[in-house]
């Protein structure tokens, strides 16, 4: 393997555990920058000890990933060895397997997120080192998992930091369209390939679950409703009526079918449109809600987005709040990483416009773990506030 060597000082970081290498701390000779992004390396101090093996990328912000000590092989069994351990840890937490199966860095595999969705697997390679690792990643899963189908959905815009290009295909077997998968008792659809990421947000699992135990005899907003997840639990759970929203004809009709799956299609309604626009439109009409549910994508994608992101959720949540009835409750999230759980906090209450308290402040399912020196891993930010 080639060495890439730190610059002097600039090891503080790793030796503490962060997975992590940013360009402006390794020595960048020619040789590097020379290298295929995603070769395989030994990283080093500036004296040229070494720390650990991991994924290079001389063409990105983050250049180095860390896989492993100095000394590791990085192959199948490798591969085989870390999905072991995080398909031990998912079985401990949930009996069915329904679950994000790997979760990046913090399952020691930075870059590569698994979800299972029974013997279905939908993977995602957000790094040229996990992209070039994929065979020994599809041979450590057939090993570890033997799914009967393995879908690769890699047409995510994250991929553009690596210079990777946009995809979704099978790499194994074959699916017809979306396919059924269970949480909370409940049969949704999924659309690994055509939809969203990896085509289900197991993240709001136990937020879902906390938001439904509100709504019995409520009526309900569910605003960037997706494939129904908040809103067909919200009905499951005994409201009076749930009004679902979201751009998207296509998870419209995913939730409009786990609606009927799950025999609550009476009490529900999807409507397309712009989230933002529907909710001024239904604050102009007066209508208000026992409970309503707002969970955008990513307000912030990089830095430079930040200060309009916030405001975004200030707005969010002033016309969000605007809707709930007096004594009602409202379901905020960020699943922006750029933003802190306290500046997200502050921009809800700011944007409140009203009394109230807050119930619940929480991040994602146990299935999506946060890496102890990677804050941005814990990126899901939520918020249950019950309003005056």
């Amino acid at each position: 393997m080639k060495h890439i060597h730190l610059r002097p000082g600039m090891d503080r970081r790793v030796k503490a555990g962060h997975p992590w290498v940013y360009a402006n701390e390794a020595r960048m000779s020619a040789d590097a920058k020379a290298l295929t992004p995603g070769t395989l390396v030994v990283l080093c101090r500036a004296d040229g000890k070494p720390l650990g093996v991991g994924a290079f990328n001389p063409r990105c912000l983050i250049c180095f990933r860390m896989l492993g000590p100095p000394g590791e092989t990085v192959d199948q069994a490798f591969f085989s060895g870390r999905l072991k351990r995080a398909l031990n840890l998912r079985q401990r937490l949930f009996e069915a397997p329904y679950y994000r199966l790997v979760h990046g860095e913090a399952d020691g595999l930075p870059g590569l997120v698994v979800d299972r969705f029974g013997d279905v697997l939908s993977v995602q390679t957000a790094t040229a080192g996990m992209e070039e690792l994929l065979p020994e990643i599809l041979a450590a899963l057939d090993d570890v998992c033997a799914p009967k189908a393995v879908t690769l959905c890699n047409g995510g815009a994250f991929r553009k930091l690596e210079e990777l290009e946009r995809y979704a295909r099978a790499a194994k077997g074959s699916l017809d369209g979306p396919i059924e998968m269970q949480e909370g008792g409940l049969t949704f659809l999924a659309d690994p390939l055509g939809g969203q990421k990896t085509g289900w947000f197991y993240d709001q699992r136990d937020n879902r679950a906390f938001v439904a135990g509100l709504c019995r005899d409520a009526r309900v907003l569910d605003a960037y409703c997706y494939a129904g997840g908040f809103a067909v639990s919200a009905a499951a759970a005994g409201a009076a009526h749930v009004t679902a929203v979201d751009s998207s004809q296509s998870a419209l009709d995913l939730a409009a079918k786990a609606a009927k799956l799950n025999g609550v299609e009476k009490r529900c309604l999807f409507s397309r449109a712009v989230a933002f626009v529907e909710l001024a439109r239904l604050g102009e009409k007066g209508e208000r809600f026992g409970v309503v549910c707002v969970d955008p994508p990513a307000f912030v994608k990089s830095r430079k987005d930040l200060k309009p992101g916030l405001k975004g959720y200030r707005k969010l949540a002033r016309l969000a709040a605007g809707l709930v009835e007096p004594g009602g409750f409202l379901f905020i999230a960020s699943c922006s990483h750029n933003v802190s759980a306290e500046a997200f906090a502050q921009e809800v209450s700011r944007g409140l416009g009203r009394t109230g308290r807050i119930l619940r402040a929480a991040g994602a399912a146990p299935d999506h773990p946060v890496h102890p020196q990677l804050p941005e891993s814990a990126y899901l930010k939520t918020l249950v506030l019950q309003l005056d």
